[in-house]
């Protein structure tokens, strides 16, 4: 992990919210929040020039979501049957 990033590093920071925020879902937060959950990632440091705004966190969203999509068992596999029941 580099040592510092900034808002242009959205699928870093996407992987990175997957990883310390696994109990949040991304699709119930708003963008102030989302911000300020970036902020508080360690490492993260905004860049002068470089503000955060609703595209970069949208981007930052759909890379969350993903890594979290990434990271859940398939539905067939969730109940263990891995059969219709019959």
């Amino acid at each position: 992990m580099p040592r510092s990033f900034h808002w242009l590093d959205v699928e870093l920071i996407g992987q990175m919210l997957a990883e310390t925020y696994p109990q949040e879902d991304p699709l119930r937060i708003g963008f102030p929040r989302l911000r300020a959950l970036v902020l508080a990632l360690p490492g993260f440091k905004e860049e002068p020039g470089h503000p955060s705004n609703e595209r970069i966190l949208e981007e930052i969203q759909r890379h969350w979501i993903a890594e979290r999509e990434d990271a859940e068992p398939d539905e067939d596999d969730a109940d263990g049957s891995g059969d219709s029941g019959e």
